[in-house]
């Protein structure tokens, strides 16, 4: 019998737009996000997590299944406590794409703004 794909990412017989729409879809949550940013500068508990994500540890536990489904991230056990890390390096460059094209979108969207403004005589 073959293994079973330990994330939606390794099911070779899917579409790949599919297995990308799945990626994005895991990273489609503030509290995901947060949480990865703050994963790819070391590993954490949800204890440590939790204030620098800014919801309740119950709710972020869920958030971080999603992400470790998805395979963004790694978990291990240190006594009672479960230790998260980002999965690979790549995902702090993904974060960092993300940031540059959100920088772009956003001055594009100021500068259409600021052409608006002035066309209108706002000042």
């Amino acid at each position: 019998m073959p293994s079973r794909p330990t994330t939606p990412f390794e099911d070779a017989n899917r579409p790949l737009n599919e297995i990308k729409a799945d990626l994005f879809k895991a990273l489609a949550h503030p509290a995901r996000v947060r949480a990865l940013e703050v994963l790819v500068d070391g590993e954490r508990s949800v204890g440590e997590l939790q204030p620098l994500v800014g919801i309740e540890s119950s709710h972020l536990s869920q958030q971080l299944a999603v992400l470790r489904r998805a395979g963004l991230v790694t978990t291990r056990r240190e006594g009672s406590t479960v230790v998260y890390a980002a999965r690979d390096p790549l995902v702090a460059e993904l974060l960092a794409v993300a940031k540059q094209l959100l920088r772009v979108t956003l001055t594009q969207t100021r500068d259409l703004l600021e052409d608006l403004d002035a066309e209108i005589g706002v000042r």
